[in-house]
């Protein structure tokens, strides 16, 4: 039927040592009266391109038959958060389209030059 269980011998000798300090304000100090810090601000990494001229990294990306994060970031030789940064900059140049995808798996394609 339950009920509370009988305290190893250690746990009681403590418990019989703690009596003999002072309670109450004076044992927790002043913990409970410090300030909690507010919320930490996030930081915002920079990222860094690579040292390419548009016309290079587009070379780079022409046989691909579909630019994805992963195709550019491999073709590319950084890492996908770059790779998409990358892609956004040339998309918004002109130099590329989006053709299609879903749910922030966006798939470009090479601006057909008339």
């Amino acid at each position: 039927m339950g009920g509370v269980k009988k305290k190893p011998l250690a746990s009681m000798e403590k418990n019989q040592d703690g009596a003999d300090q002072p309670q109450g304000d004076e044992a927790k100090g002043k913990k409970g009266k410090e300030q909690k810090a507010g919320p930490q601000q996030r930081k915002q990494l920079a990222v860094v391109a690579p040292r390419m001229a548009d016309d290079v990294m587009i070379k780079s990306l022409s046989p691909l038959k579909a630019i994805t994060t992963y195709g550019a970031s491999r073709a590319l030789g950084v890492n996908a958060s770059v790779a998409v940064s990358v892609l956004r900059q040339l998309e918004t140049k002109g130099l590329l389209t989006k053709v299609g995808g879903f749910s922030g798996h966006a798939v470009w394609a090479v601006t057909k030059a008339s």
